[in-house]
């Protein structure tokens, strides 16, 4: 096992989601490492995260909705969005900086 998957829990919903939407484990964990963008999510203490993955003939993007919580990240659920959506509520200077920290110590270890 490596470290990324002792450090991310996934839930059963989150599982689900991905069946339905035909999402590998592989690519939610590029969205969580490397997003386009990051906002607060609709649920208390959650992160929404972001990949646009729109082609020539279609927009489309991923959604992942974690949480983190002692160390860990709580995948939460991942969904399919066709078209693409306005950035609404963008996560405070603060936690943006925390979380590219996070992922700089992940990346470097």
């Amino acid at each position: 096992m490596s470290s990324d998957e002792k450090k991310i829990h996934w839930t059963s919903h989150a599982k689900a989601k991905m069946r339905f939407y035909a999402l590998s484990e592989s690519r939610i964990k590029r969205i969580i490492n490397y997003p386009d963008r990051i906002e607060e999510g609709i649920a208390f203490d959650t992160i929404a995260l972001m990949k646009d993955i729109s082609g020539t003939k279609k927009s489309q993007e991923i959604w992942t909705m974690i949480q983190k919580k002692n160390k860990k990240i709580i995948v939460i659920s991942a969904w399919r969005y066709p078209g693409k959506t306005k950035p609404d509520n963008p996560l405070p200077r603060k936690i943006l900086i925390e979380i590219s920290e996070a992922l700089l110590i992940k990346n470097n270890v």
